[in-house]
């Protein structure tokens, strides 16, 4: 294996988290694939300070991605009119971080981790029911 030359290296950019997030909603298996092709994709480098306080959160590296919109055992039969898209924020800099703290992840495992928790909740998903499903697929 030959090592990487980390002098001509730039960190990954806003676009190559977006394509990161791009390819793992590509290979999400059916029928989650089609259920989540309304939901759009938003990177950005932090969340918003507004955002964080409403977790409680001081740090913008404690947040990685954000589920904004309702879910779709929250919807009615027919969407509400002028209801915006379900969006997933994946935030760039928290991700980075995370991924610099654990060297078992490749950034493209990290980036697909946050993405499909965050689009458990556009599934009505809570945070408590994805963390049993994680640690009943961990113990098999």
């Amino acid at each position: 294996m030959s090592p990487t030359d980390w002098g001509t290296r730039y960190a990954p950019t806003l676009d190559d988290i977006e394509g990161l997030a791009s390819q793992a909603l590509k290979d999400l298996p059916e029928p989650f694939r089609s259920l989540a092709a309304d939901v759009t994709c938003s990177v950005a480098d932090y969340a918003e300070e507004d955002i964080l306080a409403s977790f409680g959160m001081e740090s913008p590296f404690e947040l990685m991605g954000l589920f904004s919109g309702i879910g779709m055992t929250e919807d009615g039969a027919m969407p509400q009119t002028g209801q915006l898209p379900n969006t997933v924020y994946l935030y760039r800099r928290a991700i980075l971080d995370y991924w610099a703290e654990h060297d078992d992840n490749t950034l493209g495992e990290v980036v697909t981790h946050v993405l499909i928790h965050e689009l458990g909740h556009h599934f009505g998903f809570s945070d408590e029911d994805m963390e049993a499903i994680e640690s009943s697929a961990d113990e098999s």
